[in-house]
């Protein structure tokens, strides 16, 4: 609870001083965001004495029954942490959401694919179109978990570090797969996997200028080259067998192309961030 006595003006009146520092959703203090008399207590910070039921909004007001038939606290009987701790809290209950679960799924995927690729020597159609089967599912899973972990504000700390591995990691086994059963160039593994480490080691090299947002060329060079490998990890034959060969082709150019871009943005990130820290330096000093 907020913190603030019974005397204060009782429910109703927690209640006010509660949401008169709340602030709006992006953290801006709302009027009277100073502190909060605490009575006896002194000052509070906002932060720190938010009412619990802004975090847990299906929570009834103090000393009314919740869903469970028990009751709230009355106000001061039990001081609420801050709200950095109440935050971690959240995040750590939310590591087991569904975005996390596909990224985890994912990972799962990578040793199974592997097996079933290897499996009789690597050429049995049957065991290609299962190893294909779970290649597809690694790249649906991958086009739902970011978008659902931005939909619906599931972002974690697990799921930023996970899912770039994941996604390299099923990306990579195919790659290397293929090369090793001589179905695709060395070369090209060596170029596609080369331009996706170096593009993850260049936006860690400009972060502290700035994020280097993901273009539309990006995602139609990942969309192009799951399509290419998974055309390459069947069995096919034919027309299909040469229909392969040119969007393996169309990926190739377009992982140049869009790491070519990702460095000129980085230089360009850069040369911004250099030039916008020297004019608040010389602006402090003036």
């Amino acid at each position: 609870m907020t913190g603030v006595p019974a005397s204060a003006g009782g429910p109703s009146g927690t209640r006010g001083a509660a949401a008169a520092g709340r602030g709006d959703a992006e953290g801006t203090p709302g009027p009277g965001a100073g502190a909060v008399s605490g009575g006896a207590g002194g000052p509070q910070d906002v932060r720190g004495g938010l009412d619990m039921r802004e975090e847990n909004p299906g929570h009834d007001g103090p000393g009314e029954q919740d869903e469970h038939g028990e009751r709230d606290e009355q106000d001061g009987a039990r001081p609420v942490r801050g709200g950095k701790i109440a935050a971690a809290a959240v995040n750590q209950a939310s590591l087991w959401n569904v975005a996390n679960l596909l990224t985890m799924l994912r990972l799962l995927l990578v040793p199974g694919f592997v097996a079933l690729m290897l499996a009789d020597g690597g050429y049995d159609p049957a065991w290609r179109s299962l190893a294909w089967a779970a290649f597809a599912v690694a790249m649906i899973t991958d086009l739902f978990d970011g978008h659902l972990a931005r939909t619906y504000n599931l972002v974690t700390d697990f799921g930023k570090i996970a899912d770039p591995i994941a996604d390299k990691a099923i990306m990579g086994a195919a790659l290397v797969c293929l090369s090793g059963l001589g179905d695709l160039p060395w070369w090209v593994t060596v170029l596609v996997l080369g331009r996706e480490l170096g593009v993850t080691l260049l936006r860690f090299l400009v972060i502290r200028y700035g994020v280097i947002p993901a273009s539309r060329g990006g995602k139609l060079k990942t969309l192009t080259q799951g399509v290419a490998v998974g055309m390459y990890v069947l069995a096919l034959t034919g027309w299909l067998a040469t229909l392969r060969f040119w969007v393996m082709a169309a990926a190739v150019v377009l992982t140049v192309v869009t790491g070519l871009d990702y460095v000129r943005q980085a230089m360009v990130l850069r040369r911004q961030g250099i030039a916008e820290r020297r004019t608040a330096l010389e602006e402090t000093r003036a």
